[in-house]
């Protein structure tokens, strides 16, 4: 049984280059930026991550922009919940098929490096 896996062709996905699904928007040597695109297509979902270095550290920031139905929320329902609360909740979401996670986390992997070696003297 184990020499039927072994002999059996690896299918197992690598990260590409360039990478399904990871944009690379901007370089600054200390700074990169990436909008990482939802499978479903809806600009809605797309991520956009920073990764930064300063003297100190590397920061990996990731946010999305989020948007409402306000015209179709019961509105007053939702002032209440701002007034009571202080914030109203949004989901934001995004599906990544198998290799753009993968290139994803590959991305970040190396952008981590390059910004740490731009800071380095």
């Amino acid at each position: 049984m184990k020499e039927e896996m072994i002999s059996k062709p690896s299918t197992e996905l690598e990260p590409q280059t360039p990478a399904e699904g990871v944009l690379k928007r901007s370089d600054w040597g200390d700074a990169i930026t990436y909008q990482v695109t939802c499978e479903c297509q809806d600009a809605n979902h797309d991520h956009n991550v920073w990764v930064e270095a300063d003297d100190h550290r590397v920061t990996v920031t990731t946010y999305t922009t989020q948007k409402s139905k306000w015209w179709s929320l019961n509105r007053w329902q939702t002032v209440w919940i701002l007034l009571t609360r202080g914030y109203v909740e949004h989901e934001a979401n995004i599906i990544m098929t198998e290799q753009q996670a993968l290139n994803y986390a590959e991305t970040l992997k190396q952008a981590i490096q390059d910004v740490k070696n731009f800071k380095q003297p």
